[in-house]
C-alpha cells in the first residue's frame, strides 16, 4: 500500500476529491491517506439532510455539512477525528472492505485496545463506537474511508447529528454519547503514535486483486 501525505487545513470536499482522483490514477498496490477537518457532518448518498442533520446548529456553529458519494449513516468529524481513506483498483469490493476493517482492528490492537467489528461496518472498543466506516465501487475501483475518534467534542457531535430513536434502540442505547468513546478515553492520547501505528499497519496491506 501507498501512503500520500496530506496537506493540512483543507475542507473535506478537497479530501473527497483527491480519493476520486486517486481512485482514477490508482497503482497497483493502492494508496492510503490520514486526514482531519475542521468540524464538519458528512451524510451518506441515501440519506435525506434534514431527518440526519441539526441543520440550525450546524449554521450556526459554523459546523460545513457534506453530503459524500457512499452509502451508510452520517458522521460527524473535527480536529479530534482522524479520517482515513484507502483506495484500491480492485472492483470487488467486499474484500476490500474486510481487508481495510481488518486492518484497522490490527492496527488499534498495536497501540493497546482490543477491537471488533461488527455487521454494520462499525469497529468498536470496550463495546463502544471508535469508528465507522462507508465503501463504494468506482469505474477503477473501490474507494473505503472511516472515521476514528480521538478526542472529538461529543457535545458538539450529538448536536449536529440526529439519528434516530429506533436506530439508537438498535444499538441498545438512548443518546449517541452512550454509543461512542473517544481512544482519549480509553487512555491512548498521543496523536503521532496513532498515526504512524495506523499508517504502518496500512503501509504492509497486501491483498489479491483482479
Amino acid at each position: 500500500m501507498t501512503i500520500i501525505h496530506q496537506p493540512e487545513n483543507q475542507r473535506l470536499t478537497f479530501y473527497l476529491a483527491q480519493e476520486e482522483y486517486l481512485s482514477e490514477h490508482c497503482c497497483s498496490d493502492g494508496y492510503f491517506f490520514v486526514w482531519q477537518t475542521a468540524p464538519t457532518v458528512i451524510y451518506g448518498k441515501h440519506q435525506v439532510l434534514e431527518n440526519e442533520v441539526n441543520i440550525d446548529y450546524c449554521k450556526a456553529n459554523g459546523v460545513d455539512v457534506v453530503q459524500r458519494q457512499s452509502g451508510g449513516g452520517c458522521v460527524y468529524s473535527d480536529e479530534g477525528n482522524l479520517m482515513l481513506s484507502m483506495i484500491s483498483p480492485c472492483r470487488h469490493s467486499q474484500p476490500v472492505y474486510a481487508a481495510f476493517l481488518q486492518t484497522l482492528v490490527v492496527a488499534l490492537e498495536r497501540l493497546g485496545l482490543s477491537a471488533v467489528t461488527t455487521s454494520h461496518n462499525d469497529v468498536l472498543v470496550a463495546g463502544r463506537k471508535v469508528s465507522g466506516s462507508a465503501c463504494r465501487l468506482t469505474p477503477w475501483g473501490t474507494i473505503v474511508h472511516s472515521t476514528l475518534l480521538l478526542s472529538s467534542n461529543i457535545e458538539a457531535l450529538e448536536q449536529a447529528i440526529t439519528p434516530s430513536t429506533d436506530k439508537l434502540a438498535k444499538n441498545g442505547v438512548s443518546s449517541v454519547r452512550q454509543r461512542v468513546i473517544t481512544l482519549a478515553e480509553l487512555g491512548v492520547n498521543d496523536k503521532d503514535t496513532i498515526i504512524r501505528t495506523i499508517t504502518e499497519t496500512f503501509e504492509n496491506l497486501h491483498f489479491e486483486y483482479e
